[in-house]
């Protein structure tokens, strides 16, 4: 849910008209349209009647617009808050990140935050998933963007994007133009994480034998010591698209093309419920948008969010 779509709907509430309230927001009636129709499926219901020429909400738009209205005013409060404090005044939040999002769009959250809360101070650990949730758990991070999700009733999850997983390898060892079984990519050195980590979870069951991997894996919990691995011909990977596009580009490394594709790779964010409630919300509300941002810039399926998903599904 973005605070682009909120202020848009209550604009919309106020105009009771497309066309006007486009023409408000400086944008088209296609994207008023796109907009509502993300609100619509986060929350499940219609917001807005169609079909008939008189504009109405539905009861549950009627709800949903003293609840956007409140929460845009706490937003509002806060931001004011914020840019008239004091330093000592300051809030720090304490975020954490695996290497994908940290090399990706989180530099644009943490530049999009400072711009929208000038005493609102980051620190950033990045870590791999398994020490994140350990530090969440342990009430030592406020958020994580990470493959699995901290588990408790403090805790609140949504997935921030999704990565597109591709085999990549050094020109020395993959033909660019070549289709690999996976019997052939099995007989082939394989660079990942390690053993206990959300990724090996995913390579062991993608081969259906994990005995394959045992003399032929080297592993590294550094993203960035895979792509150096992998670059020098040590063997191949499954990496997150977006993260190897310039080695790609450079032709440092080749995209395998294979017969069978590696399963995406969600982005989850967790956040404590109950600390600076007013701050995280904030921080929330500018990951969907930075994260969707980011999505729609780089190459079309190598990164999405489940709102553009579902907005695109609708438009279709």
């Amino acid at each position: 849910m973005r605070i682009l779509d909120l202020n848009t709907f209550l604009v919309l509430a106020r105009n009771r008209h497309f066309g006007r309230t486009a023409q408000e927001l400086n944008t088209t009636q296609p994207a008023i349209s796109t907009r509502l129709a993300a609100l619509e499926a986060e929350f499940g219901c219609r917001l807005v009647h169609r079909g008939d020429r008189e504009f109405r909400l539905t009861p549950e738009g009627e709800r949903a617009l003293q609840v956007f209205q409140d929460v845009i005013g706490t937003l509002q409060g806060l931001r004011a808050e914020l840019r008239q404090g004091t330093p000592s005044s300051t809030i720090t939040v304490r975020i954490g990140a695996i290497d994908s999002v940290a090399s990706t769009w989180m530099p644009h959250l943490i530049e999009s935050l400072h711009a929208r809360a000038p005493n609102l101070r980051v620190e950033l650990t990045v870590e791999s998933t398994k020490d994140l949730v350990q530090h969440m758990t342990k009430g030592e991070l406020d958020m994580i963007f990470c493959l699995d999700p901290a588990i408790g009733d403090g805790f609140r999850s949504f997935v921030a994007c999704v990565w597109q997983m591709i085999w990549a390898g050094s020109p020395k060892l993959v033909q660019k133009d070549m289709a690999y079984s996976v019997d052939e990519l099995a007989r082939m050195p394989i660079v990942t994480f390690p053993k206990d980590t959300p990724p090996y979870r995913q390579i062991a069951p993608y081969f259906q034998d994990e005995r394959v991997l045992a003399s032929k894996m080297t592993s590294s919990n550094s993203l960035f010591a895979i792509i150096n691995l992998i670059i020098d011909g040590f063997g191949v990977a499954a990496l997150p698209a977006v993260t190897i596009e310039r080695e790609l580009k450079a032709g440092l490394l080749h995209q395998i093309e294979v017969e069978k594709w590696f399963p995406p790779m969600p982005i989850i964010a967790t956040y404590q419920s109950s600390t600076h409630q007013n701050v995280i919300h904030l921080v929330a509300d500018q990951v969907h948008e930075v994260a969707g941002e980011f999505c729609a810039r780089v190459r079309p399926g190598t990164a999405w969010t489940t709102e553009a998903m579902v907005a695109a599904e609708k438009a279709g």
